[in-house]
């Protein structure tokens, strides 16, 4: 299937796979697991050999709910985490009356996530609206993780900048009490506002520092450098690359920035969110999708370099 996406809802905007049930509004969780295609649990069955008489010590097959799938062979001290516990941990994490925009089933249901609006902010004098994304595996391959993801609104923008006053994401294993530590998570992530006000201090200090464009292409120079070992396709790759920051750096939302290390950053989270990769594989805007969520290198990279 495209994108790899397996089941999914979104609201009122198409996502670029196309795929998924698309709602008017965003709904609350009980409806939203359902939507979604989560509404199906996962259990840990023993597994055996020599034709059922002989149990494999140490190791569980988690296999889903609704249709018997093996979704992948864990040790026994993995923990599941059920998807209706995701969405009840994030209830639990906002508060109130909480609406989610996009949920699904990646992989045949091995990874699951979802996406939560936090109330509207304001960074640089821009609309932000900052999202929650809680994203988890079934098949052992990786952690339950949270993630802050503001979104810029006048270009729709990823703001999710690394930070060294106020944590963005937090991880945890499959092992020991899961719910003691998703309890951490919840009050690690009840900080969601401190994050916030860091990266409005960040985002005002950086709209203050002047980025001439010949630093700006210094630093291009080292973020996507060019090697003399390289064949001319490399070359022009690399070059196009520079030249489409460039671009996204020209943005008319961007104008009131020009030359600013503030404009520089939402350049390159403009130019790994919406520009058309070199080689367009079927996986492309699925693997960039989780990258920009967790943090792009490349948003990153240019925040730091801006920085020095």
């Amino acid at each position: 299937m495209s994108a790899n996406v397996e089941t999914m809802f979104y609201v009122r905007e198409k996502p670029w796979h196309g795929l998924g049930t698309m709602v008017q509004e965003a709904p609350t969780s009980a409806d939203a697991l359902r939507l979604a295609g989560l509404d199906w649990t996962v259990e840990a069955r023993d597994m055996w050999l020599n034709g059922g008489y002989e149990p494999i010590p140490g190791y569980k097959a988690n296999v889903r709910s609704s249709d018997n799938k093996v979704l992948g062979v864990v040790s026994d001290k993995y923990r599941i985490v059920q998807n209706a516990d995701a969405f009840a941990f994030t209830d639990a994490l906002i508060g109130g009356d909480v609406h989610y925009e996009t949920a699904g089933s990646l992989l045949d249901g091995k990874k699951i996530w979802l996406l939560a609006k936090l109330p509207d902010s304001e960074i640089c004098g821009d609309k932000t609206e900052p999202y929650v994304c809680f994203s988890n595996t079934h098949d052992g391959s990786g952690a339950v993780r949270v993630c802050m993801t503001p979104v810029r609104v006048v270009c729709n923008n990823t703001l999710n900048l690394a930070l060294n006053t106020a944590q963005r994401a937090w991880s945890v294993r499959h092992v020991g009490d899961i719910s003691t530590k998703l309890v951490e998570a919840q009050q690690c992530l009840e900080m969601a506002g401190k994050y916030m006000d860091a990266l409005a201090e960040r985002a005002d200090q950086m709209a203050n520092t002047t980025v001439s464009d010949e630093r700006l292409r210094k630093i291009l120079d080292e973020l996507f450098p060019e090697a003399d070992d390289m064949s001319n396709i490399q070359k022009r790759h690399v070059q196009e690359m520079k030249d489409g920051y460039m671009v996204c750096v020209m943005a008319p939302d961007l104008a009131k920035f020009r030359n600013t290390a503030w404009g520089a950053v939402n350049a390159m989270s403009d130019f790994v969110t919406h520009s058309a990769p070199h080689r367009n594989t079927k996986n492309y805007q699925a693997n960039n999708w989780n990258n920009v969520m967790g943090g792009h290198w490349l948003i990153d990279a240019m925040t730091k370099a801006v920085s020095r």
